[in-house]
């Protein structure tokens, strides 16, 4: 069980940095001057999104472990 939640721990850590890259890529190709594929922006905007609900559902459940 232990493992289990440093397991946990270490994969919401790597999710967080993902997120926080996506968010900075997505704000550097907004604010520079080259065009921006909108496509490609959406795409990475529903990952940055995704990202976001599995990180709650994560932070959720190791609330609820620690709880128990």
């Amino acid at each position: 069980m232990q493992e289990d939640l440093e397991e946990l721990k270490l994969k919401l850590t790597e999710y967080r940095g993902e997120h926080q890259a996506l968010d900075a890529l997505i704000e550097n190709a907004i604010s520079g001057d080259a065009p921006v594929n909108l496509l490609h922006m959406q795409q990475l905007k529903k990952k940055k999104l995704w990202l976001k609900d599995v990180i709650r559902k994560m932070e959720s459940a190791l609330i609820d472990d620690i709880i128990a």
